[in-house]
Protein backbone atom coordinates (compact mmCIF):
# COMPACT_ATOMS: atom_id res chain seq x y z
CA UNK A 1 0.00 0.00 0.00
CA UNK A 2 1.38 3.48 -0.77
CA UNK A 3 0.51 6.79 0.80
CA UNK A 4 -2.39 7.40 -1.60
CA UNK A 5 -4.34 4.86 0.40
CA UNK A 6 -3.93 7.19 3.37
CA UNK A 7 -5.16 10.19 1.46
CA UNK A 8 -1.86 11.71 0.32
CA UNK A 9 0.87 11.63 -2.32
CA UNK A 10 3.77 9.16 -2.04
CA UNK A 11 6.23 11.75 -3.30
CA UNK A 12 5.01 15.00 -1.77
CA UNK A 13 3.93 15.03 1.84
CA UNK A 14 3.40 18.76 1.58
CA UNK A 15 0.20 18.11 -0.40
CA UNK A 16 -1.36 16.19 2.49
CA UNK A 17 -4.35 17.98 3.94
CA UNK A 18 -3.24 19.90 7.07
CA UNK A 19 -4.79 18.62 10.26
CA UNK A 20 -4.67 20.73 13.38
CA UNK A 21 -3.51 19.19 16.63
CA UNK A 22 -6.39 18.85 19.04
CA UNK A 23 -5.48 20.07 22.50
CA UNK A 24 -6.99 17.62 24.90
CA UNK A 25 -6.65 16.31 28.40
CA UNK A 26 -5.27 12.81 28.13
CA UNK A 27 -6.56 9.96 30.21
CA UNK A 28 -4.11 8.93 32.90
CA UNK A 29 -2.99 5.68 31.24
CA UNK A 30 -4.12 6.06 27.63
CA UNK A 31 -2.91 8.18 24.70
CA UNK A 32 -4.41 8.15 21.21
CA UNK A 33 -2.63 9.18 18.00
CA UNK A 34 -4.05 9.61 14.50
CA UNK A 35 -1.91 10.73 11.56
CA UNK A 36 -2.33 10.95 7.80
CA UNK A 37 -1.24 7.29 7.78
CA UNK A 38 -0.01 4.74 10.31
CA UNK A 39 2.90 2.39 9.67
CA UNK A 40 2.86 -0.66 11.94
CA UNK A 41 6.36 -1.99 11.21
CA UNK A 42 5.01 -4.19 8.43
CA UNK A 43 2.12 -2.35 6.82
CA UNK A 44 1.10 1.20 5.97
CA UNK A 45 -2.47 1.70 7.20
CA UNK A 46 -4.79 4.55 6.17
CA UNK A 47 -5.25 7.67 8.22
CA UNK A 48 -8.52 6.41 9.65
CA UNK A 49 -6.61 4.15 12.06
CA UNK A 50 -5.72 5.24 15.58
CA UNK A 51 -2.78 4.08 17.70
CA UNK A 52 -3.54 3.69 21.40
CA UNK A 53 -0.72 3.49 23.96
CA UNK A 54 -0.10 3.98 27.64
CA UNK A 55 1.41 7.30 28.65
CA UNK A 56 4.81 5.59 28.70
CA UNK A 57 4.40 4.46 25.08
CA UNK A 58 3.48 0.79 25.53
CA UNK A 59 1.18 -0.26 22.69
CA UNK A 60 -2.37 -1.14 23.70
CA UNK A 61 -4.21 -1.34 20.37
CA UNK A 62 -4.78 -0.04 16.85
CA UNK A 63 -8.44 0.72 16.14
CA UNK A 64 -10.57 2.49 13.56
CA UNK A 65 -11.29 6.12 14.35
CA UNK A 66 -14.98 5.28 14.74
CA UNK A 67 -14.08 3.13 17.75
CA UNK A 68 -11.38 5.33 19.25
CA UNK A 69 -13.60 7.55 21.36
CA UNK A 70 -12.57 11.03 22.47
CA UNK A 71 -9.24 12.75 23.09
CA UNK A 72 -7.55 11.58 19.87
CA UNK A 73 -4.45 13.60 19.05
CA UNK A 74 -4.41 14.48 15.35
CA UNK A 75 -1.00 14.77 13.69
CA UNK A 76 -0.01 16.03 10.24
CA UNK A 77 2.26 13.25 9.03
CA UNK A 78 2.82 9.51 9.04
CA UNK A 79 3.11 7.83 12.43
CA UNK A 80 5.75 5.09 12.59
CA UNK A 81 7.56 3.06 15.25
CA UNK A 82 10.87 4.52 16.37
CA UNK A 83 13.64 3.94 13.85
CA UNK A 84 16.44 1.41 14.36
CA UNK A 85 19.87 2.62 13.23
CA UNK A 86 21.80 -0.62 12.76
CA UNK A 87 25.18 0.98 12.01
CA UNK A 88 26.62 4.05 13.69
CA UNK A 89 30.01 5.29 14.93
CA UNK A 90 28.96 7.56 17.80
CA UNK A 91 32.57 7.84 18.98
CA UNK A 92 33.50 9.74 15.77
CA UNK A 93 30.89 12.48 16.30
CA UNK A 94 33.65 15.05 16.97
CA UNK A 95 34.94 14.56 13.40
CA UNK A 96 31.99 16.16 11.60
CA UNK A 97 33.29 18.07 8.56
CA UNK A 98 36.93 17.11 9.21
CA UNK A 99 37.35 14.82 6.18
CA UNK A 100 36.39 16.06 2.68
CA UNK A 101 33.92 14.14 0.55
CA UNK A 102 34.86 11.80 -2.28
CA UNK A 103 38.30 10.68 -1.11
CA UNK A 104 37.63 6.95 -1.51
CA UNK A 105 37.77 4.53 1.40
CA UNK A 106 41.53 3.93 1.89
CA UNK A 107 42.22 7.68 2.01
CA UNK A 108 39.20 8.21 4.26
CA UNK A 109 40.44 5.55 6.70
CA UNK A 110 43.89 7.11 6.71
CA UNK A 111 42.40 10.49 7.69
CA UNK A 112 40.26 8.95 10.43
CA UNK A 113 43.23 7.14 11.95
CA UNK A 114 45.46 10.21 11.82
CA UNK A 115 42.93 12.84 12.95
CA UNK A 116 40.53 11.14 15.37
CA UNK A 117 42.67 12.01 18.40
CA UNK A 118 43.18 15.70 17.58
CA UNK A 119 40.34 17.01 19.80
CA UNK A 120 40.51 16.83 23.56
CA UNK A 121 38.41 14.42 25.61
CA UNK A 122 35.87 17.04 26.73
CA UNK A 123 35.17 18.14 23.14
CA UNK A 124 34.69 14.52 22.05
CA UNK A 125 32.30 13.85 24.92
CA UNK A 126 30.28 16.96 24.13
CA UNK A 127 29.97 15.91 20.47
CA UNK A 128 28.93 12.38 21.48
CA UNK A 129 26.23 13.77 23.77
CA UNK A 130 24.87 16.13 21.08
CA UNK A 131 24.72 13.32 18.52
CA UNK A 132 22.99 10.96 20.95
CA UNK A 133 20.29 13.54 21.76
CA UNK A 134 19.86 14.44 18.08
CA UNK A 135 19.24 10.79 17.17
CA UNK A 136 16.63 10.48 19.92
CA UNK A 137 14.84 13.68 18.91
CA UNK A 138 14.81 12.64 15.23
CA UNK A 139 12.84 9.52 16.12
CA UNK A 140 15.55 6.86 16.45
CA UNK A 141 14.90 4.43 19.31
CA UNK A 142 17.72 1.87 19.00
CA UNK A 143 21.26 1.92 17.64
CA UNK A 144 23.90 -0.62 16.63
CA UNK A 145 27.03 1.34 17.55
CA UNK A 146 30.63 0.60 16.58
CA UNK A 147 33.19 1.06 19.37
CA UNK A 148 36.99 1.00 19.13
CA UNK A 149 37.41 2.17 22.70
CA UNK A 150 35.37 3.33 25.69
CA UNK A 151 34.66 6.89 24.51
CA UNK A 152 30.87 6.32 24.42
CA UNK A 153 30.67 4.43 27.70
CA UNK A 154 29.75 7.46 29.81
CA UNK A 155 26.95 8.59 27.47
CA UNK A 156 25.46 5.11 27.41
CA UNK A 157 25.06 5.16 31.18
CA UNK A 158 22.22 7.70 30.98
CA UNK A 159 20.95 7.78 27.38
CA UNK A 160 17.31 7.34 26.39
CA UNK A 161 18.35 5.23 23.39
CA UNK A 162 18.81 1.47 23.34
CA UNK A 163 22.36 0.62 22.23
CA UNK A 164 24.00 -2.57 21.09
CA UNK A 165 27.72 -1.79 21.21
CA UNK A 166 29.76 -3.64 18.59
CA UNK A 167 33.28 -3.76 20.04
CA UNK A 168 35.39 -3.70 16.91
CA UNK A 169 38.56 -5.80 16.69
CA UNK A 170 41.20 -5.31 14.03
CA UNK A 171 44.68 -6.58 13.24
CA UNK A 172 45.95 -7.78 9.87
CA UNK A 173 49.24 -9.24 11.15
CA UNK A 174 48.74 -12.91 12.14
CA UNK A 175 51.28 -12.83 14.98
CA UNK A 176 49.36 -10.02 16.67
CA UNK A 177 45.96 -11.76 16.56
CA UNK A 178 45.88 -12.86 20.20
CA UNK A 179 46.99 -9.50 21.58
CA UNK A 180 44.45 -7.63 19.43
CA UNK A 181 41.72 -10.03 20.51
CA UNK A 182 42.64 -9.64 24.19
CA UNK A 183 42.56 -5.84 23.83
CA UNK A 184 39.07 -5.95 22.30
CA UNK A 185 37.83 -8.38 24.95
CA UNK A 186 39.00 -5.99 27.67
CA UNK A 187 36.90 -3.23 26.10
CA UNK A 188 33.96 -5.64 25.82
CA UNK A 189 34.15 -6.40 29.54
CA UNK A 190 34.10 -2.68 30.34
CA UNK A 191 30.93 -2.21 28.29
CA UNK A 192 29.37 -5.22 29.99
CA UNK A 193 29.68 -3.40 33.32
CA UNK A 194 26.79 -1.17 32.19
CA UNK A 195 24.46 -4.04 33.13
CA UNK A 196 21.47 -2.16 31.73
CA UNK A 197 18.37 -3.44 29.91
CA UNK A 198 19.02 -0.58 27.46
CA UNK A 199 22.42 -1.94 26.46
CA UNK A 200 23.98 -5.13 25.05
CA UNK A 201 27.32 -5.75 23.37
CA UNK A 202 29.41 -8.17 21.32
CA UNK A 203 32.94 -8.27 19.93
CA UNK A 204 33.15 -8.21 16.12
CA UNK A 205 35.62 -7.97 13.20
CA UNK A 206 36.18 -4.54 11.66
CA UNK A 207 36.56 -5.48 7.98
CA UNK A 208 38.15 -8.14 5.75
CA UNK A 209 41.09 -5.86 4.88
CA UNK A 210 41.92 -5.27 8.57
CA UNK A 211 41.42 -8.71 10.16
CA UNK A 212 43.74 -11.71 9.72
CA UNK A 213 42.36 -15.23 9.40
CA UNK A 214 43.82 -15.94 12.86
CA UNK A 215 41.87 -13.05 14.38
CA UNK A 216 38.72 -14.09 12.47
CA UNK A 217 39.05 -17.53 14.07
CA UNK A 218 39.33 -16.08 17.58
CA UNK A 219 36.33 -13.82 17.07
CA UNK A 220 34.23 -16.62 15.58
CA UNK A 221 34.97 -18.78 18.62
CA UNK A 222 33.83 -16.22 21.18
CA UNK A 223 30.94 -17.72 23.18
CA UNK A 224 27.58 -15.96 23.64
CA UNK A 225 28.56 -13.31 21.13
CA UNK A 226 25.71 -12.12 18.90
CA UNK A 227 24.94 -10.43 16.68
CA UNK A 228 28.06 -9.97 14.56
CA UNK A 229 28.64 -6.87 12.44
CA UNK A 230 31.31 -6.23 9.79
CA UNK A 231 32.12 -3.56 7.22
CA UNK A 232 31.69 -5.45 3.93
CA UNK A 233 32.89 -4.62 0.41
CA UNK A 234 32.74 -0.88 0.95
CA UNK A 235 35.25 -0.25 -1.83
CA UNK A 236 36.62 -2.03 -4.91
CA UNK A 237 40.10 -2.27 -3.36
CA UNK A 238 38.82 -4.77 -0.79
CA UNK A 239 37.86 -7.25 -3.50
CA UNK A 240 41.07 -6.76 -5.51
CA UNK A 241 43.11 -7.38 -2.35
CA UNK A 242 41.46 -10.77 -1.98
CA UNK A 243 41.47 -11.56 -5.69
CA UNK A 244 45.16 -10.99 -6.46
CA UNK A 245 46.68 -8.85 -3.67
CA UNK A 246 46.69 -5.63 -5.66
CA UNK A 247 45.06 -2.25 -5.17
CA UNK A 248 45.01 0.74 -2.82
CA UNK A 249 45.15 -1.21 0.44
CA UNK A 250 48.79 -2.15 -0.23
CA UNK A 251 49.65 1.56 -0.11
CA UNK A 252 47.49 1.89 3.02
CA UNK A 253 49.49 -0.85 4.78
CA UNK A 254 52.80 0.67 3.68
CA UNK A 255 51.75 4.11 4.93
CA UNK A 256 51.21 2.75 8.45
CA UNK A 257 54.19 0.38 8.37
CA UNK A 258 52.01 -2.74 8.41
CA UNK A 259 53.60 -5.96 7.16
CA UNK A 260 51.08 -7.65 4.84
CA UNK A 261 53.50 -10.26 3.53
CA UNK A 262 51.73 -13.09 5.36
CA UNK A 263 48.45 -12.49 3.53
CA UNK A 264 47.83 -14.93 0.68
CA UNK A 265 44.93 -13.93 -1.58
CA UNK A 266 42.32 -16.67 -1.97
CA UNK A 267 41.51 -15.56 -5.52
CA UNK A 268 37.90 -14.64 -4.76
CA UNK A 269 36.00 -11.57 -3.66
CA UNK A 270 36.47 -10.87 0.03
CA UNK A 271 33.06 -12.05 1.27
CA UNK A 272 33.35 -15.78 0.44
CA UNK A 273 36.72 -15.89 2.18
CA UNK A 274 35.56 -14.83 5.65
CA UNK A 275 31.78 -15.41 5.84
CA UNK A 276 32.00 -19.17 6.62
CA UNK A 277 33.48 -18.26 10.02
CA UNK A 278 30.10 -16.80 11.02
CA UNK A 279 27.62 -18.77 8.91
CA UNK A 280 25.62 -20.02 11.89
CA UNK A 281 25.35 -16.60 13.58
CA UNK A 282 23.23 -13.50 12.97
CA UNK A 283 25.56 -11.25 10.97
CA UNK A 284 25.03 -7.69 9.76
CA UNK A 285 26.91 -6.88 6.54
CA UNK A 286 27.45 -3.13 6.40
CA UNK A 287 27.75 -0.94 3.26
CA UNK A 288 27.99 -3.66 0.55
CA UNK A 289 28.81 -1.06 -2.07
CA UNK A 290 30.70 -3.54 -4.26
CA UNK A 291 28.81 -6.76 -3.44
CA UNK A 292 27.97 -8.80 -6.53
CA UNK A 293 25.20 -11.22 -7.43
CA UNK A 294 27.50 -14.16 -6.66
CA UNK A 295 28.33 -12.66 -3.24
CA UNK A 296 24.64 -12.27 -2.42
CA UNK A 297 23.82 -15.80 -3.60
CA UNK A 298 26.73 -17.19 -1.56
CA UNK A 299 25.51 -15.38 1.53
CA UNK A 300 21.96 -16.60 1.10
CA UNK A 301 23.19 -20.18 0.92
CA UNK A 302 25.90 -20.05 3.61
CA UNK A 303 24.53 -17.54 6.13
CA UNK A 304 20.72 -17.54 6.26
CA UNK A 305 20.75 -15.19 9.26
CA UNK A 306 22.61 -12.42 7.39
CA UNK A 307 21.31 -8.86 7.12
CA UNK A 308 22.42 -6.28 4.56
CA UNK A 309 22.77 -2.83 6.14
CA UNK A 310 22.67 0.16 3.79
CA UNK A 311 24.24 3.52 4.71
CA UNK A 312 23.60 5.41 1.46
CA UNK A 313 24.64 8.89 2.53
CA UNK A 314 28.00 7.63 3.83
CA UNK A 315 28.55 5.66 0.61
CA UNK A 316 27.97 8.84 -1.39
CA UNK A 317 30.15 10.86 0.98
CA UNK A 318 33.14 8.49 0.76
CA UNK A 319 32.91 6.63 -2.56
CA UNK A 320 30.25 8.65 -4.46
CA UNK A 321 28.55 5.35 -5.21
CA UNK A 322 25.58 3.39 -3.87
CA UNK A 323 25.16 -0.38 -3.46
CA UNK A 324 23.10 -2.22 -6.06
CA UNK A 325 19.88 -2.05 -4.05
CA UNK A 326 17.83 -3.52 -6.89
CA UNK A 327 20.14 -6.56 -6.94
CA UNK A 328 19.73 -7.06 -3.18
CA UNK A 329 15.95 -6.81 -3.46
CA UNK A 330 15.84 -9.22 -6.40
CA UNK A 331 17.50 -11.85 -4.19
CA UNK A 332 14.92 -11.25 -1.45
CA UNK A 333 17.70 -10.09 0.85
CA UNK A 334 16.92 -8.81 4.35
CA UNK A 335 17.83 -5.11 4.39
CA UNK A 336 18.37 -2.69 7.28
CA UNK A 337 19.50 0.94 7.45
CA UNK A 338 22.36 2.75 9.17
CA UNK A 339 23.81 6.24 9.29
CA UNK A 340 27.54 5.50 9.69
CA UNK A 341 29.32 8.41 11.44
CA UNK A 342 29.43 12.19 11.39
CA UNK A 343 32.91 11.80 9.91
CA UNK A 344 31.20 10.41 6.79
CA UNK A 345 27.74 11.96 6.96
CA UNK A 346 26.11 15.33 7.56
CA UNK A 347 23.63 13.96 10.11
CA UNK A 348 22.71 10.78 11.99
CA UNK A 349 19.14 10.70 10.70
CA UNK A 350 17.55 7.46 9.51
CA UNK A 351 14.84 9.53 7.82
CA UNK A 352 17.51 11.28 5.73
CA UNK A 353 18.84 7.85 4.72
CA UNK A 354 15.30 6.88 3.67
CA UNK A 355 15.02 10.09 1.63
CA UNK A 356 18.33 9.35 -0.10
CA UNK A 357 17.10 5.89 -1.11
CA UNK A 358 13.76 7.26 -2.34
CA UNK A 359 15.58 9.82 -4.47
CA UNK A 360 17.82 7.22 -6.14
CA UNK A 361 15.30 4.36 -6.25
CA UNK A 362 11.80 5.88 -6.61
CA UNK A 363 10.36 2.51 -7.61
CA UNK A 364 10.76 1.19 -4.04
CA UNK A 365 7.66 1.85 -1.97
CA UNK A 366 7.84 3.90 1.20
CA UNK A 367 6.16 1.01 3.01
CA UNK A 368 9.06 -1.33 2.17
CA UNK A 369 11.79 1.12 3.16
CA UNK A 370 10.06 1.91 6.45
CA UNK A 371 10.15 -1.80 7.28
CA UNK A 372 13.92 -1.76 6.68
CA UNK A 373 14.16 1.16 9.13
CA UNK A 374 12.02 -0.38 11.88
CA UNK A 375 11.15 -4.08 12.08
CA UNK A 376 14.12 -5.34 10.05
CA UNK A 377 16.56 -3.36 12.16
CA UNK A 378 15.00 -4.66 15.36
CA UNK A 379 15.21 -8.24 14.08
CA UNK A 380 18.87 -7.79 13.10
CA UNK A 381 19.74 -6.53 16.60
CA UNK A 382 17.53 -9.16 18.28
CA UNK A 383 15.27 -6.65 20.03
CA UNK A 384 11.82 -7.28 18.54
CA UNK A 385 10.43 -7.93 22.02
CA UNK A 386 10.36 -4.13 22.46
CA UNK A 387 11.25 -2.37 19.21
CA UNK A 388 10.38 -2.36 15.52
CA UNK A 389 6.58 -2.42 15.44
CA UNK A 390 3.28 -1.34 16.93
CA UNK A 391 2.31 -4.69 18.41
CA UNK A 392 0.54 -5.06 21.75
CA UNK A 393 2.83 -4.54 24.77
CA UNK A 394 5.81 -3.38 22.70
CA UNK A 395 7.30 0.02 23.49
CA UNK A 396 9.09 0.98 20.26
CA UNK A 397 8.83 4.76 20.50
CA UNK A 398 6.56 6.85 18.29
CA UNK A 399 7.96 8.90 15.42
CA UNK A 400 6.21 11.35 13.08
CA UNK A 401 7.53 11.82 9.55
CA UNK A 402 6.78 14.57 7.05
CA UNK A 403 8.40 15.47 3.75
CA UNK A 404 11.12 17.49 5.46
CA UNK A 405 11.77 15.87 8.83
CA UNK A 406 11.21 13.14 11.35
CA UNK A 407 10.65 13.86 15.03
CA UNK A 408 9.86 11.95 18.17
CA UNK A 409 6.30 12.13 19.51
CA UNK A 410 6.71 9.74 22.46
Amino acid sequence: MDVRAAGGSPNNFAKLTPISIIHCKYMAQELKFKGTALFTGRQLLPGSMVLITTNSGKVLDIVHESSAGEDVRLLNGIITPGFVNTHCHLELSHMKGVIPEGTGLPAFLTSVMEKRGQQDHAAQQEAISRADVAMWESGISAVGDICNGTATLAQKQHTKLYYHSFIESMGFIPAAAQSRYDYSMDILHQFRTLNSPMHTCSVVPHAPYSVSSELFALLAGTPDNTPVSIHNQECEAENTLYQDKTGAFLDFYAHFGMDASAFTPPGTNSLPAWLPWFKHLPVILVHNTYSTASDIAFTKEQAPKAWWCLCPQANLYIEKRLPDVALLRSHASAITLGTDSLASNHSLSVWQEIQAIRKQFPEISLEEILQWATLNGAEALGITHTYGGFEKDKQPGITLISETESRRIL
